[in-house]
């Protein structure tokens, strides 16, 4: 029995173990380079090749020893009571991939961010501007933290105005500085390539 909860926790029960899997930055940044991209690691998925299967499930694990519990009661069991988790697997890799924030910024020039640089700079606006400890950055998910973020530069953006309220201004100062970063991080993600993936997750892929 498999559920989704509303915080992008996914509960998979078997046995009488549950582990619950969360698409974490720190899951994000392990699965991306497991097989050197997401592509990669998709294709592994669809295939259903076990042992990436697994990996998923421990690296995504909010509790370590659950997980050791989970795929253990799992290894004896048909190979079907895996398989069945297989969409639920989908839906956690899809969800270690950050979405636009609300107000999308026009794609600027410029050669697409590799997703580890992506997932450096999650890390470093979590525990940066938004102060966040270490352990809070990683155990967040992307999605948390670009929106946490979209967020912030909202409120400097209501507290100190926007260059278009004042083209009087040279430049911008650190607040705008801010904002201009959140609104270069989502469109620099590599955008085609995600829409490809996607493309290949619908109706199985």
């Amino acid at each position: 029995m498999t559920t989704r909860l509303a915080n992008d926790v996914i509960t998979l029960t078997h046995g009488g173990n549950t582990v619950r899997l969360r698409p974490s930055l720190r899951a994000a940044t392990h699965l991306e380079r497991l097989h050197d991209g997401f592509e990669a690691l998709f294709n592994r998925v669809d295939a259903f090749d076990t042992s990436t299967i697994r990996e998923i499930i421990w690296v995504s694990a909010t509790d370590r020893e659950d997980a050791d519990a989970y795929l253990s009661a799992v290894t004896n069991a048909p190979l079907r009571t895996l398989h069945a988790t297989r969409n639920q697997i989908i839906t956690l890799c899809t969800s270690l991939i950050p979405t636009a924030p609300d107000q999308e910024q026009s794609k600027p020039e410029g050669k697409p961010m590799p997703w580890a640089e992506v997932y450096a700079r999650l890390y470093k606006i979590a525990t940066g501007w938004l102060g966040w400890t270490p352990n809070t950055a990683w155990a967040a998910t992307p999605d948390e933290i670009a929106h946490a973020f979209d967020g912030l530069t909202e409120k400097l953006r209501a507290i100190h105005g926007s260059a278009d309220e004042d083209e009087a201004n040279t430049g911008p100062d650190e607040e705008q500085r801010a904002a201009n970063e959140a609104a270069g991080l989502d469109p620099d993600f590599d955008r085609d390539g995600l829409h490809k993936l996607k493309a290949q997750l619908a109706g199985g892929r």
